[in-house]
Parts: C-alpha cells; structure tokens; sequence
C-alpha cells in the first residue's frame, strides 16, 4: 500500500492580513477625512451660501461699486508687496546663506517673527511706529503705504524659506567655473545663479501673494477703512458682516478664495517647472 507523502497530508495555511498592510490606507483615511473637515466642507458651505441666492445676486454683490474697488486695490497692493519682497526677500536669504556675520542666528529666528506674531499685533505695532504719533516722523497710517508696509512684514517669510535651501543646495563649483571663464561677477549670478533661484523665488513670491491678498489683522488697523481709497477686501468683508449683509461678505469671499486656490494652481506649475530644470 502506497504511503502518502507527510506534508500532502497536512491542512494549507490560512492566509492572514497583516495588520500593518491596513494602515496605509486607514491612514489615508484619517487625513482626508481630516482634510474633508477643516477644509473642504467649510469651504463647500461657503459656496454653497454664495450661490444660494441665485448668480444675480453674487455678481451683483461682487460688481458693487465698493467691492470692485476692494478687489482692486487688494490685487494691485499685494502686487507690489510680492515685487518688493521678491527681491529684498531673495537678498536676505543670500546674506543668511553666503556671509557670516554677528548676530547672524538672531536675523535667521527674526525671520519666522511674522509666522509666529499675532497679526493684530502688527497692526498696533506699524501703528503706534508709523502712525500720526510716529516716534520718529513718518506717518502713513490710513493711506496705502502703510498697507504696503503691513504686508511686506507679513509676507516677506515665504520668499526667505523658500530660496534658502536652494542656496545652501547650490553647487558653487559652477560659479568657480564661470569665474574662471572670465564672467564678472554679476554675470555668473545673472547667468548661472539666478535660473536656478527663479522656480524658488516664483514659489515664495506666490505664496506670499496668496497670503497678502486675504490679509486682515495686520491691515485693519493701519488703513484706516476708507472706501474707495484704503479699504481692502478683508476688511470689506469685514464692515459687510457688521452691517448684517452676509450675502455680499460671502460673494466677495468666494472671489478671494478664487484668487487663492488660482495662485496655489500656479504654485503647483512653477513647483513643477523647477523639478524638471533641476533635472
């Protein structure tokens, strides 16, 4: 009589799922709901509120002569604050990255002040600075310089911490090699240094101007609200729902979010133009 073979006789194995090849997913989960909460739904409502009264409504809130104006103040403000700050921004990125001085720590922390800073804060404090008690004479409280200056101080992080790891990752073999060639040496920065900066100052200066154009506490204070001549968008917002004209405060800030959402669009283009020029 034949004998079977010892493992034929054996039952298979049962196949478990491990635990850990679940978490991945339930990960994955967890963060869109969590996403879903905080950010989608709350905005899905707003849009929601704004459409609820019919398109005719919305434009009609959005066209009001005020609100136009807003917008484009708020557009042309936060314009000039990215300019501005591009540069002054990648400037101070090169002195923190490229020299060594006293205090150099205490600059690189002062950098994150803004982040950290309650924008109130600010307000009262460009106030109090540069307002008609200024302690040192300039006085551009209520006009737009003062929210000009409102929004560098807010903004002018982003543009910072965005280039400095492109420096400290950026090979100085290539400007040797330019000097060696005989390039001055604005030219080896112009022609090797700075292409290889642009994607990062692009980056910054978007975030910068996603940030400025909905900007409210540091710029409620030192505009003084005159419509049609310092009166920005938040702060718009802001007299509508005192008024209790929550309708035209929710059209005009699906028009900022808008801007927002476009701003991080191109964020994401430009992100993706740099990883291919690296490469």
């Amino acid at each position: 009589m034949a004998s079977r073979p010892l493992d034929s006789a054996l039952p298979e194995p049962r196949s478990f799922a491990s635990p850990a090849a679940a978490l991945p997913g339930l990960a994955a989960g967890t963060a869109i709901l969590y996403l879903s909460l905080v950010v989608l739904i709350p905005l899905a409502a707003l849009l929601w509120a704004a459409v609820g009264g019919g398109w005719t409504e919305f434009w009609d809130a959005v066209r009001a002569p005020d609100a136009t104006a807003a917008l484009k103040l708020t557009v042309a403000v936060s314009l000039i604050v990215v300019v501005l700050n591009a540069f002054f921004g990648t400037l101070l990125a090169w002195v923190l990255v490229r020299d060594d001085f006293i205090g150099k720590n205490a600059v690189n922390t002062l950098v994150d002040l803004p982040f950290a800073l309650p924008t109130i804060v600010v307000g009262v404090v460009l106030l109090l600075l540069y307002g008609s008690s200024s302690p040192i004479g300039v006085d551009v409280s209520y006009s737009r310089a003062g929210i000009v200056l409102a929004l560098m101080f807010e903004t002018l992080p982003f543009v910072v911490r965005s280039v400095q790891p492109v420096l400290y990752e950026l090979d100085r073999d290539m400007e040797q090699a330019a000097a060696s060639l005989g390039a001055a040496p604005f030219t080896a920065f112009r022609r090797v240094i700075f292409p290889n900066l642009l994607p990062a100052i692009l980056s910054g200066g978007g975030l910068a101007l996603a940030k400025a154009i909905g900007e409210f506490g540091s710029v409620v204070l030192i505009s003084g609200n005159i419509p049609f001549q310092t009166q920005v968008a938040s702060v718009l917002i802001f007299g509508r729902i005192e008024s209790d004209n929550q309708d035209a405060a929710v059209a005009v800030s699906v028009v900022l979010l808008v801007l927002a959402l476009s701003i991080l669009m191109l964020i994401n283009l430009v992100q993706r133009w740099g990883t291919r020029h690296d490469h």
